[in-house]
């Protein structure tokens, strides 16, 4: 697996309306996207730092898994992901090769329209990890 570098942090809010002015007006960072990902139950807003994305997570149903997440854990840092230069199926097989358990067997559509899939923080030692598509 070729990863190039962190594609982005996942971190889960509350609400995107309350977290983007923190983003924007005290750390001086520019909100470039805001979207839905309705299969997943979550907003997204994005930043770029330099070249690794803030993505905020706002779940948009109760059931939801940032929801979830939040309840159990409060808001915060969610998941890492990693920029995959050689396919992230690839990335996929040879984690499972090497018996790391992983969330999706196959890569999904996710923000942005990349290819994601999620790796088990069980075997991740505690970090959600996200294998990315590298974007373009």
């Amino acid at each position: 697996m070729k990863i190039s570098h962190i594609e982005h942090l996942g971190i889960a809010v509350k609400s995107l309306d309350e977290a983007i002015p923190y983003y924007e007006n005290i750390l001086g960072l520019k909100c470039y996207a805001i979207e839905e990902v309705a299969d997943q139950k979550v907003k997204t807003a994005f930043f770029k730092v330099g070249q690794t994305k803030l993505e905020l997570l706002e779940s948009t149903t109760e059931d939801g898994t940032i929801a979830g997440f939040i309840e159990k854990r409060g808001e915060g840092i969610h998941h890492m992901a990693f920029a995959i230069e050689d396919g992230v199926q690839n990335a996929l097989d040879e984690v499972q090769a090497k018996e790391v358990r992983a969330i999706d067997k196959a890569p999904r559509r996710g923000a942005e329209g990349l290819d994601i899939a999620f790796l088990h923080p069980k075997s991740t030692h505690g970090v959600l990890t996200e294998l990315c598509e590298k974007g373009k």
